[in-house]
């Protein structure tokens, strides 16, 4: 299946099918801890806030959207320009299908152009999928977090995962963010 799969940037008339790939996250896992569907419209703006400074991008097969990857602001601090978190939704029936690692290693490819050192990743915990798959991907727990989230009456840990995708320069080149870079970029 793998081979037929195409990634793209994100763009605003995906957002009813990105959204509908995430609302069965949130009404049954505790993969994410938000509690309500967001409207389109909210999605839409998340979808265009992120685009400023990180990618967003779609897996596709044919004219199917089967998922979707970005990169967030790790911490509102001048300092950790060099490091992001990754977040990562597939449909459910696309699942263990290659389009994940597809997405992430496409994902990884823009975050280098951005002069990325850092990715980090936030798991509901235990969440062996989602580890499993980091872990193959080269991610690493760095980050144990006790019953910090709630969701389905039930406590749930949190860990973050890092994987290091560039050399740490004593003078880093500067972070580049995603609405300056070339949008001809082929995956």
């Amino acid at each position: 299946m793998q081979a037929d799969i195409t990634i793209r940037i994100a763009k605003a008339a995906d957002i009813e099918e990105i959204l509908a790939i995430y609302a069965p996250y949130v009404k049954e896992t505790a993969i994410t801890f938000e509690y309500t569907v967001p409207t389109l419209e909210e999605f839409r703006e998340r979808m265009t806030k992120t685009l400023m400074k990180y990618p967003y991008l779609v897996a596709m097969q044919e004219a199917e959207i089967l998922g979707y990857a970005y990169a967030s602001e790790f911490k509102n601090r001048a300092a950790y320009d060099w490091a992001v978190e990754t977040t990562i939704y597939v449909k459910q029936d696309s699942r263990k299908s290659g389009v994940g690692k597809k997405l992430y290693q496409a994902l990884e490819e823009v975050l280098k152009q951005q002069n990325i050192c850092n990715l980090y990743a936030c798991i509901a915990y235990p969440n062996p999928g989602s580890i499993g798959f980091h872990e193959h991907l080269g991610y690493q727990t760095v980050g144990h977090f006790s019953k910090c989230g709630y969701k389905f009456e039930t406590w749930y840990d949190m860990i973050w995962m890092e994987k290091m995708i560039a050399d740490h320069m004593i003078k880093p080149q500067p972070f580049i963010p995603f609405a300056e870079l070339d949008k001809q970029i082929v995956f």
